[in-house]
């Protein structure tokens, strides 16, 4: 461990975080000075001129120009090393600029990120990408995990911050990794539905190598990419969200605890820990009432003023593993002499050995053996879910029958045998419960899983377009108001009055009470058109929640019916017990009438031989007749 500390104390060095800000529109109020390393902007409601400094600024045409600048150095410290982050954000303006900078921007620094680290590094690399989804509460889901693993943060002290059950899938190419990368983005709209727009995304990319290869023992070199997706805007009153953003900036000028939550301690490394960082803010002035703007451009100034330490990720994994090794023997004789209910000394052997696991979790053949599993698992459930899907109804029905016939078979058979060997009930039970489970999915495709899913999908298609629908309606309204606020500062500065008076008071007040008036008809415009959307998606939604109303009491009818099948089954081997039973009882009440009946023949015909010895004088019959 000190050996790591000392090299990574040996290439510690300082960075700002540096901003680049990307303008869909540039109105009158900004102007961008000059070789676009800063902005100036004048708010409607401040008449003072601001002016903010960035790295870089550019529009929307010629977003290429952050390469050089900005993107290339991120990617070429990476390959040497150090490990960075490009956290993308924009609220709303995010969302109509997502396509332009996925293509542009995610792939060509995946495309340089590899072509560095492959010029670099010819042999013994290890390259893996890993995909995080966060909700807006803050819940984090790992989207190449086919177990759905809980996600933890831990704190190694060689290998610094890591994500416990996080799942990674090794890749050789940009192609791939951006593959990939549109994969996880598509099932992010999948998985969050109508708020996919307020969920962030995490996209990173760990890239390692040994430094001697010729080596057993060689130090191995660790960097990663952290490609952030950051949704919400930076002002408090969007009702979109706040961008998280905003509160880890907060929370680090205030020096506040930093959150337990893994997005806020990821996005707090990235801007003041090991890490070289860029950020890249996407802005669509909108006029009059634009609270947006400020306070972005604020925010972007802020993340520029904080600094950085990163450092080159050195460690050796066999040096490590015998170092903790050590600590843990050590450890052991420590509890072996003071005893073992010592609470302090047993949660730090339970921490060094967690610790050790973790260093053996990161070799490479076992993360390949991880890998290959997962994309097994992957084309696996995806060749299924296609065969799944090309079946026709005939099918689907037979193979519901052929499941109830097995189900049914396992049942009298598990009656039948009754108890028995433990491991084969538990292995029968097993066997009936996956059936079961089998013939109710079978059961819900085969009836209303259909239509719901085309409903859902419907749904959340009417919803989008209800969205745009206001959105549309609210940029033409603010556009409309814009318009007439301009044409009316226009017609003041034309008409020919002094600056102060009743007539120019009243002028004002009239020119300004047309102004309300189109935002009054906007707003009741507005409130028209969603309350119709809202009507619209409260049938759809009647109308889904019917659809599940009757695919649980399909559930239930499979169930019943299963029940029933069951409660019939043992009520006949009950009777047949009982049956059983009663022809024993019965079988065994003749037989013992037959032996008292016997009995009573034997014993007449003792009498009788009796009377005849004594007939005949034998003295043999007179002792037996004493005797009795």
């Amino acid at each position: 461990m000190a050996t790591v500390n000392m090299n990574a104390a040996m290439c510690e060095a300082a960075d700002t975080v540096r901003v680049g800000v990307i303008l869909t529109a540039v109105p009158d109020s900004m102007v961008i000075c000059e070789e676009g390393h800063g902005l100036e902007y004048k708010s409607r409601t401040d008449e003072e001129v601001k002016s903010f400094s960035f790295d870089q600024v550019v529009t929307a045409d010629n977003i290429q120009s952050f390469h050089p600048e900005l993107l290339q150095p991120l990617t070429e410290s990476i390959s040497g090393g150090y490990n960075g982050a490009l956290l993308i954000c924009g609220g709303a303006s995010l969302e109509n600029m997502t396509p332009l900078i996925d293509h542009s921007t995610i792939r060509q620094v995946l495309t340089d990120l590899f072509s560095s680290v492959l010029s670099q590094v010819k042999e013994e690399l290890f390259i893996s990408v890993s995909f995080l989804q966060f909700y807006p509460d803050g819940s984090a889901v790992d989207l190449l995990s086919p177990n759905r693993e809980t996600l933890k943060r831990v704190a190694h002290p060689v290998l610094g911050s890591l994500i416990g059950g996080l799942c990674e899938v090794c890749v050789c190419s940009a192609e791939e990794a951006y593959t990939l990368y549109e994969t996880c983005r598509d099932t992010l709209k999948a998985n969050a539905g109508s708020i996919s727009s307020r969920c962030s995304s995490l996209f990173s990319v760990a890239v390692e190598w040994k430094l001697h290869p010729e080596e057993v023992e060689s130090e191995v070199c660790r960097s990663r990419l952290q490609l952030f997706s950051l949704a919400g805007g930076a002002s408090r009153t969007d009702l979109r969200g706040v961008c998280p953003l905003v509160k880890v900036v907060e929370e680090t000028q205030s020096e506040a605890t930093a959150s337990d939550k893994i997005l806020p301690s990821l996005l707090n490394d990235a801007l003041t820990g090991n890490s070289r960082t860029v950020l890249v803010y996407c802005l669509h002035p909108q006029g009059v009432l634009d609270d947006e703007t400020p306070s972005a451009l604020a925010l972007a100034q802020t993340v520029r003023s904080l600094v950085t330490k990163a450092f080159v990720n050195r460690w050796c994994p066999r040096a490590t593993e015998q170092m903790i090794r050590d600590s843990i023997v050590d450890q052991r004789a420590v509890m072996m002499s003071q005893g073992e209910n010592d609470v302090h000394n047993t949660i730090r052997l339970a921490e060094l050995t967690h610790n050790l696991q973790i260093v053996k979790d990161q070799s490479w053949e076992k993360r390949r053996e991880e890998s290959k599993k997962i994309k097994d698992k992957t084309q696996s459930c995806r060749t299924q879910s296609i065969h799944l899907h090309s079946r026709d109804s005939r099918e689907s029905t037979n193979n519901m029958k052929h499941l109830q016939t097995q189900l049914k078979q396992e049942m009298e058979k598990h009656i039948r045998e009754g108890k028995g060997n433990v491991e084969k009930v538990l292995e029968r039970v097993a066997r009936i419960q996956q059936l079961r489970e089998a013939l109710r999915e079978e059961t819900l495709k085969n009836g209303a899983s259909t239509e719901k899913s085309d409903l859902c999908q419907q749904s959340e298609l009417e919803y989008s377009k209800a969205q745009e629908r206001r959105t549309q309606l609210k940029e033409d309204h603010g556009r409309l108001i814009q318009e007439e606020v301009e044409t009316m500062e226009r017609d003041l500065a034309q008409e020919q009055l002094p600056t102060e008076g009743p007539q120019r008071e009243l002028l004002v007040l009239s020119r300004e009470r047309r102004v309300l008036v189109l935002q009054m008809e906007a707003l009741r415009d507005e409130a028209q058109q969603a309350e119709t959307d809202l009507q619209n998606l409260y049938q759809k939604h009647q109308t889904e929640m019917h659809c599940l109303r009757e695919e649980s009491l399909q559930v239930f009818r499979v169930f019943r019916q299963v029940c029933e099948e069951q409660r019939r089954m043992s009520e006949d081997r009950y009777r047949s017990v009982l049956l059983e039973a009663v022809q024993d009882a019965v079988y065994l009440s003749a037989q013992n009438q037959q032996l008292q009946a016997d009995n009573r023949q034997l014993r007449k015909a003792l009498g009788e031989l009796k009377d005849t010895l004594a007939v005949r004088g034998d003295p043999t019959a007179e002792l037996s007749s004493q005797l009795q």
